[in-house]
């Protein structure tokens, strides 16, 4: 901008600035745009979703909110994923937002749940394993709108790690609050329904011309996914804690312990048990023991299957 341009917009209305300068359009654009983009994605998106898991997705038009991008954003409420994003030559930043049961489900299924036995999520933020998966799922998001664009370059879409909203950091000021578009789409999975959300500078969206991309043949990708949904729980940090049983005291004793008193181990020969758990579910029984410095448990029995365990740490 130059600097009379910017001395203009100083003084002049902020909404009537950004009208004058193509950066703000009226609500039946927007709306045209969103209805283009949606068609692109009820086209496509459940294509890819049911070819990489075997399920069945439906995507349509919400609706397109105007204003300020940090209000847009605030609008959505919570239970919301949110990732930043930029693609070249089309948007230097924009945000995609995607319903927290969306996830949660395609989850239950990747973890062996039937369809018809998978009840609709109840909202809340995702744990960090399931914005580990997230990824994938923004992934997918992210390149059905980059087809839908046709940016020149044929760049990739540039994503920062998921995060709940509710995680977001506060902005400050009017700093990157553009006037954007928010395009919503409902994302029905089963008896789960949510939301995809793009977010969009609106001098970014009103020059974009709209395109489907050319059909492709559904790859047998079903199992790679599969794979790939497996190995992002499998890397994901989980905290564990390990619990010892004491000898059982009366109130009385208990009331009067000290600082350097002693409280015995409930095994009083042989192996010291210990019940290591995560997220409160009891994982293995293990012994206590000692490895140089190191006070350490030794494994001894599984508690719960791999399955089970894997289906309660999403949680």
């Amino acid at each position: 901008m130059s600097p009379q341009s910017a001395s203009k917009a100083q003084t002049m209305d902020r909404t009537l600035f950004a009208r004058l300068t193509g950066n703000l359009g009226d609500q039946a654009t927007l709306a045209k745009l969103g209805a283009a983009f949606t068609q692109v994605y009820a086209e496509f998106l459940p294509d890819i979703i049911k070819s990489e898991t075997g399920l069945d997705i439906t995507i349509a038009y919400a609706g397109c909110q105007s204003g300020p991008m940090n209000d847009l954003i605030a609008g959505l409420g919570g239970n919301h994923a949110l990732i930043n994003g930029s693609l070249r030559n089309w948007a230097p930043k924009f945000v995609l937002g995607c319903g927290a049961g969306f996830i949660m489900t395609l989850m239950e299924h990747m973890l062996g749940a039937r369809p018809e036995d998978m009840e609709a999520a109840v909202a809340r933020p995702l744990s960090a394993i399931e914005l580990d998966l997230s990824v994938m799922v923004f992934d997918k998001i992210a390149n059905v709108l980059r087809s839908a664009v046709n940016a020149p370059g044929g760049f990739e879409p540039y994503l920062d790690p998921p995060y709940n909203i509710e995680d977001r950091p506060k902005a400050a000021g009017d700093e990157g609050n553009d006037f954007a578009a928010a395009i919503t789409m409902t994302i029905s999975l089963g008896k789960s329904m949510s939301q995809i959300v793009i977010i969009v500078p609106q001098r970014d969206l009103l020059r974009t011309v709209v395109s489907a991309p050319r059909a492709k043949n559904p790859t047998a990708a079903s199992q790679a996914w599969s794979d790939q949904l497996g190995e992002q729980v499998r890397r994901s940090q989980v905290t564990l804690e390990a619990r010892i049983r004491l000898q059982s005291l009366t109130l009385d004793t208990i009331s009067k312990l000290a600082v350097g008193d002693v409280i015995p181990f409930m095994d009083n020969t042989g192996d010291v048990r210990v019940e290591v758990s995560a997220n409160s579910k009891d994982l293995y029984i293990c012994e206590f023991g000692r490895s140089g410095e190191n006070y350490t448990v030794r494994v001894k029995d599984n508690v719960n299957s791999d399955d089970e365990l894997l289906r309660h740490l999403m949680n």
